[in-house]
């Protein structure tokens, strides 16, 4: 199973890096980068893989009152 947001399907992706060697950039190649998903709770019993930016989103919309 790849590990995605539940919200969001944020996944992971690759990156370049490139370093400055004398006055020369030099690709050192790729490098995958992976999200910061945390368990989380949406009732009791269910639990979901999601980012955390989805958590803080999901925890301020909870809080404030619906007018």
């Amino acid at each position: 199973m790849a590990q995605h947001c539940h919200f969001c399907d944020k996944t992971s992706y690759t990156g370049v890096t490139r370093k400055l060697l004398r006055g020369h950039y030099n690709p050192t190649g790729l490098k995958r980068k992976y999200p910061n998903l945390q368990w989380f709770s949406i009732t009791k019993n269910e639990r979901v893989m999601a980012c955390t930016k989805c958590i803080r989103t999901r925890q301020k919309t909870k809080a404030t009152p619906n007018k």
